[in-house]
């Protein structure tokens, strides 16, 4: 089925060798997606992949690549006017009083301030949520912590974070890259889970996440605008075929139709048993009861918090996938014989047009959200082409990718440094 945009969605094995048309050996929890034209075939290749940095020198990559994002991150929420905190700082504790709480500071004292009760009260904390901490700073970026029924550690941020993190969506991609193998361990055990417990069945909605890179949806627009994404799935839109496979058909944000193939067999029999459970909600979940629960988004972006260890959502991994499959492309293409600007950016284009094609975006959105800009620069710059040489495989992509992307954020901040005068300072004669 084509899309509004002439697009028809289908499914390959994550692999390098997708960006030729080659096939190659699929992996659950390495899943990737890619849409193909129907004018041509889309060389484009889009992930969340989730393979495990192993080699030395991608464990130190990593390990670079988490400070410096946490260096960033607390330059960004400075900026913004935000503290970046962390919850073991001192901060509020939550007491029973009767059939409510009262609140008391770091030194047991307990708070009557209008103004800090109100903010507390503005975070909605569940009664039922334990280990209740509260951030002491209005401003902090992460205004609560608790644990719920399930043990699962839960977050509250600042108003003002979502904003911050849109803009430091790159710095972010460093970071997300890093805990894919977190995730990917996490996904390994909750899909081996027997039944349907809440963790199994977000754990194959993120699978399917990870393979597509679709919009997890939500029920609002389920219900207003008939516009689907993976949570809010109905099982009509679930058609089984022959030898495994499976194919995904709905109309999805902005009317956009996906028609999506999903071959893996493993990951089929989780859907088709999911689909077997009562109801017209394609994932649902028992709860300690029995009862079916619906899926919806904020569960998956808890679950992605809990299993990654920092503030990711669904959204990180279209930015992640989007800017692999643009530096994987790129780095396969030589530059123009003559780089004129004009010829650069007609190849620039092409691979923008391949990439939104497969996150169902528009070029423009595409390049502005999901591609960072140092691919581009790494590109023009002839480094990618030297990177490609000897890299074999998604894992080495995976780890060449975070070498490149925490190079490059490393060489701007020294280079930004460097523009900037010191105060009280002699500017050097030239």
């Amino acid at each position: 089925m084509a899309c509004a945009h002439g697009v028809v969605i289908t499914l390959t094995r994550p692999s390098l060798a997708a960006l030729n048309n080659r096939g190659q050996s699929f992996d659950l929890c390495a899943m990737k997606a890619k849409r193909v034209p129907r004018h041509a075939v889309v060389a484009a290749s889009t992930a969340g992949q989730l393979a495990a940095v192993t080699t030395g020198g991608a464990v130190a990559t990593a390990v670079v690549a988490s400070a410096a994002a946490v260096a960033q991150a607390k330059a960004t929420a400075r900026a913004a006017g935000l503290t970046y905190v962390n919850d073991q700082q001192p901060g509020i504790s939550r007491r029973k009083a009767g059939k409510s709480f009262s609140y008391r500071d770091a030194d047991g004292q307990r708070i009557g301030d209008a103004d800090t009760l109100q903010r507390i009260r503005s975070l909605a904390i569940p009664p039922a949520y334990t280990e209740v901490w509260i951030c002491a700073k209005p401003n902090g970026h992460l205004q609560a912590t608790g644990r719920d029924a399930r043990r699962r550690k839960q977050y509250r941020y600042h108003i003002d974070w979502a904003q911050v993190r849109g803009e430091g969506k790159f710095e972010r991609v460093i970071a997300f890259g890093t805990a894919l193998p977190k995730l990917r361990r996490r996904l390994r055990r909750d899909l081996a889970l027997p039944g349907f417990p809440r963790e199994k069945v977000l754990a194959i909605v993120v699978a399917l996440l990870a393979d597509t890179l679709v919009r997890v949806g939500n029920a609002e627009y389920a219900r207003s605008n008939r516009s689907y994404g993976l949570t809010t799935l109905r099982n009509r839109h679930m058609e089984f075929l022959k030898g495994g496979r499976a194919r995904l058909k709905f109309r999805g944000k902005s009317g956009q139709d996906h028609d999506i193939e999903v071959d893996d067999k493993q990951l089929v029999k989780l859907i088709r048993e999911c689909q077997q459970l009562p109801g017209q909600s394609l994932f649902q979940y028992r709860d300690d009861d029995g009862t079916l629960q619906p899926v919806d988004s904020g569960q998956v972006n808890d679950y992605l918090r809990e299993a990654m260890g920092e503030d990711f959502t669904a959204k990180d991994f279209r930015t992640w996938g989007g800017t692999l499959a643009a530096l994987q492309r790129l780095a396969r293409l030589p530059l123009p014989e003559r780089s004129s600007e004009r010829a650069l950016k007609q190849l620039q284009n092409d691979v923008i047009r391949e990439v939104a094609d497969a996150l169902g975006n528009t070029p423009s959105v595409c390049r502005k959200a999901y591609i960072d800009p140092c691919v581009f620069e790494g590109w023009r710059a002839g480094q990618l082409q030297a990177m490609a040489t000897g890299v074999r495989g998604e894992r080495q992509w995976e780890a060449a990718t975070l070498k490149f992307l925490t190079a490059s954020r490393s060489k701007q901040r020294k280079a930004s440094k460097a523009d900037t005068p010191k105060l009280g300072g002699r500017k050097r004669a030239a």
